[in-house]
């Protein structure tokens, strides 16, 4: 495969995102996920202007994302954890609802890419990203492996790209 990017971004842009855990268990010391997220953001030169744990509750999720999108600096979300189909997996569902635009490719390339890492289980994500209030958001399975997978080969490559796209 070709790396090379087909618009490239100056390095120069900075993107200001929004940390948010999503975990009925975690917190910031057990919160290896969250912590691989700044981990990947700092290493970008990408601001973390908000990070924040919060229960896997739809309405505690659908309130957390309009108040940051009101944020004006704030220029991405990403969520993790809760994508999977559990009965308190409601992330998804939460954040589905609130997108203006989504961008199926997203989904697509992470479940196809896990699938390479983890086999027939990749059907069970439902990892998704879009377009809320001028605000790019991700949400991504809570697990390592899919934050260091999504972070490394989807969003880090494109988040520049997709914020002065939306």
């Amino acid at each position: 495969m070709n790396s090379t990017v087909p618009h490239p971004d100056h390095s120069e842009f900075r993107v200001s995102c929004a940390v948010i855990t999503v975990s009925d268990t975690r917190t910031p010391e057990t919160d290896k996920s969250g912590q691989l997220i700044h981990q990947f953001l700092q290493n970008a030169g990408y601001p973390i202007i908000d990070y924040q744990i919060i229960k896997d509750e739809p309405q505690e999720i659908t309130e957390l994302l309009k108040k940051l999108c009101q944020i004006s600096e704030l220029d991405a979300c990403i969520f993790n954890g809760g994508t999977g189909i559990a009965p308190r997996d409601t992330t998804y569902d939460a954040l589905e609802q609130l997108l203006e635009k989504t961008l199926p490719g997203f989904g697509e390339i992470f479940r196809a890419l896990s699938y390479h890492e983890i086999g027939s289980r990749a059907i069970a994500s439902r990892a998704v990203a879009g377009v809320y209030q001028g605000k790019l958001v991700f949400s991504i399975p809570g697990s390592s492996n899919a934050v260091k997978l999504a972070m490394e080969k989807l969003i880090i490559p494109e988040l520049a790209h997709l914020v002065k796209l939306s």
